[in-house]
């Protein structure tokens, strides 16, 4: 909007719409047209600098701040049954790590539904471990392999 049609039809009201930071500086602005004009030709008064934001502590090198890994829920690796360890390979697995092979035999595979990606064709290998079902939902497959982690005391 130019600066013409600013003093005709906000008057009194442009304090209103400047920014905060320059409110007090424009409501007395507003109360002369000599003012105006020269607001309205770029001489706005510039405020003070913003204080620039400290720096962030330097974090410590790469060798001190490694996680260890979690060993607990289902990062824990839990024995499991034979038909789960002849699918994977191992006789012993995390939660986590098992779903991540079935996903992977899946793609590789191309066992999805084109139509459904959240269907899984299950061939043999696969319904071995999945009771016997011919298609599996994406998320019926943690709680079908639930049955195959053995529980320890």
């Amino acid at each position: 909007m130019s600066s013409v049609a600013a003093r005709v039809f906000f008057r009194g009201c442009r304090s209103l719409l400047a920014p905060a930071s320059r409110a007090a500086a424009t409501s007395s602005v507003v109360s002369s047209s000599r003012s105006v004009s020269t607001v309205a030709a770029g001489g706005t008064k510039k405020s003070a600098a913003k204080p620039k934001a400290k720096p962030k502590p330097k974090s410590k090198p790469d060798s001190l701040t490694k996680k260890t890994p979690r060993t607990t829920g289902i990062f824990k690796a839990t024995p499991v049954s034979p038909a789960l360890a002849h699918f994977l390979g191992t006789g012993e697995t995390t939660r986590t790590d098992a779903v991540k092979e079935v996903w992977t035999y899946v793609k590789s595979h191309d066992l999805q539904n084109p139509a459904d990606k959240r269907e899984i064709f299950c061939d043999e290998k696969l319904k071995q471990i999945f009771e016997g079902k011919d298609k599996v939902g994406f998320l019926e497959v943690t709680k079908l392999l639930s049955t195959h982690f053995v529980k320890t005391a």
